[in-house]
């Protein structure tokens, strides 16, 4: 494989993203519903889009977090809901809504400790871990990446109870692993696991310029 001529180097400048128009577009745009392009579309697991071309912003993910909480009373989910989130620039508002939705809908939140960014795997880890003993609520997620996609794109994943796609048991079927683990990424994401630390979200709500925000705090 042939080496970029770029490899090593620091970007050009024209390859950088404006990271406060893509934030400001998040917030400001809205969806044309007659456009198919600005319509919520999951692909694998999730939605992925760009505030810059209407295909990502924050009608989209109120949306999506309204969904995952009408599913979850709808289908008798009680447990935890953890959310993760990785360091793409749309991934911090997204998650800030994230939150207030869930927070408003009264569903339990578990977030990374210190409010740290969280691989994919380590989410499912924990809900796998979380369920296997036999709680009386069994958990889900939502993880908030666009995964390899362009820095200016943003992405929500959700993983749902049973997860039966993204687990399988061993052969002789006493244990339960991720699908996206091989035997040594397997060992690393239980390395990630006893790294990371979750922790309930305590929210309450306030009133500022006409439009109610959900503060947050770990508990």
């Amino acid at each position: 494989m042939a080496v970029h001529e770029l490899a090593g180097q620091p970007p050009h400048h024209s390859m950088l993203v404006n990271v406060p128009l893509l934030v400001t577009r998040y917030f400001v745009d809205r969806p044309d519903i007659s456009n198919e392009s600005h319509r919520v579309a999951f692909g694998t697991s999730g939605h992925r889009g760009s505030s810059l071309n209407g295909s990502f912003n924050e009608t989209h993910i109120l949306a999506i977090a309204q969904a995952v909480c009408d599913y979850r009373r709808s289908n008798g989910y009680t447990g935890p809901l953890f959310v993760g989130r990785d360091t793409h620039a749309l991934s911090e508002p997204s998650f800030v809504n994230v939150v207030e939705v869930l927070a408003a809908n009264e569903t339990p939140i578990m977030v990374q400790k210190g409010f740290g960014y969280t691989p994919t795997p380590v989410v499912s880890h924990a809900i796998l871990a979380h369920n296997r003993s036999n709680p009386p609520g069994l958990a889900d997620g939502i993880v908030i990446t666009p995964s390899h996609n362009p820095p200016e794109d943003g992405g929500l994943n959700t993983i749902r109870r049973p997860a039966a796609r993204r687990i399988r048991r061993s052969r002789d079927g006493s244990r339960i692993e991720p699908t996206c683990c091989s035997k040594t990424e397997t060992g690393m994401c239980g390395a990630f696991l006893m790294q990371k630390r979750w922790q309930r979200v305590s929210c309450t709500s306030t009133i500022t310029c006409g439009r109610t925000w959900m503060i947050c705090a770990m508990s």
